[in-house]
């Protein structure tokens, strides 16, 4: 039976999660060129973290269950939109006579525009649930805790791939070519794939640990809603 009560290792898991959801959105505002053979092409910042969150996501969903992930995934979701609010807030507050110059340059870093906002939201809500219910789905289908690094790689490539889709689309559709669209989300979702893979034999020894400390292994049952809306 899963357990109500959330214990200490879950709320770490929980807050790294949401820190790195927000560093990335705020490491976004940093471009950088990627280079690869005779591949070239833009990337955020964000790319360095963001993954954590689809780890930490595939950790919660295998020891906890889907449930907990779906708080997860809204809890990091609404603290991400909280910062934001309070950081325009910030941008629209008065500045100093003397810091008239410092002003201008902190709206525009600061100041993401809506359509970016939204893209990222969006695609996280998505490619977020995704990943998660791939990973519950897998697990029980086949009624056992073993091959958690096939599930993790599977739902990785698939949440990742929506993610990417989304808000590259969403965010530069009518503004960068559509060659270059496709570029960069073909060359993200790699890249984003292979973080997961590389780090893979490190995130199933915690999976393994975390599972013999808190002497917990959930399988959803076939009665799990993967509604995202209804939370128990």
């Amino acid at each position: 039976m899963q357990q109500n009560r959330f214990s200490f290792l879950f709320v770490m898991f929980a807050v790294v999660c949401t820190a790195s959801l927000i560093a990335s959105n705020l490491l976004a505002i940093k471009q950088f060129d990627i280079h690869l053979g005779s591949l070239s092409f833009t990337s955020t910042a964000g790319l360095i973290i963001f993954p954590i969150s689809y780890i930490i996501n595939d950790c919660i969903s295998e020891i906890w269950g889907y449930k907990s992930a779906q708080k997860l995934i809204w809890l990091s979701f609404a603290t991400n939109a909280f910062i934001i609010i309070i950081l325009q807030i910030s941008v629209a507050l008065p500045a100093a006579y003397y810091w008239q110059e410092q002003q201008v340059a902190y709206s525009t870093i600061i100041s993401a525009t809506p359509r970016i906002v939204i893209a990222s939201f969006i695609a996280f809500l998505f490619g977020s649930f995704l990943n998660a219910i791939i990973m519950s789905k897998m697990k029980r289908k086949n009624s056992s805790q073993r091959h958690f690094a096939k599930r993790a790689i599977a739902s990785t490539v698939v949440g990742e791939l929506v993610d990417t889709t989304l808000f590259t689309s969403i965010a530069f559709v009518g503004i960068l070519p559509i060659t270059v669209i496709l570029t960069i989300i073909t060359a993200e979702t790699l890249l984003k794939i292979a973080y997961e893979i590389i780090i893979l034999p490190i995130t199933n020894y915690v999976v393994k640990v975390v599972k013999k400390y808190e002497k917990i292994d959930i399988v959803d049952d076939k009665q799990t809603s993967y509604n995202p809306f209804k939370i128990s």
